[in-house]
């Protein structure tokens, strides 16, 4: 992933592997950022890291988890 794109819904539905209604409802409460350009919801790659940090922490149970 390249810090210099953003990535639309459909691409973060691929990398997630996750389906249209779950990434936007991560996308709604905030577990996963989002910017806006014109109508389009784009997510930074940065976002997509936070978030499976996120889901690797709370799988872990709040542990802390090595890179």
């Amino acid at each position: 992933m390249s810090d210099l794109e953003l990535y639309k819904v459909t691409d973060a539905m691929r990398l997630l592997k996750l389906s249209r209604t779950t990434v936007y409802e991560q996308l709604r409460t905030g577990r996963l950022r989002s910017v806006r350009q014109g109508r389009s919801r784009l997510i930074p790659p940065a976002a997509i890291r936070e978030y499976i940090a996120l889901l690797e922490r709370e799988a872990a149970g709040g542990r802390e988890v090595s890179a």
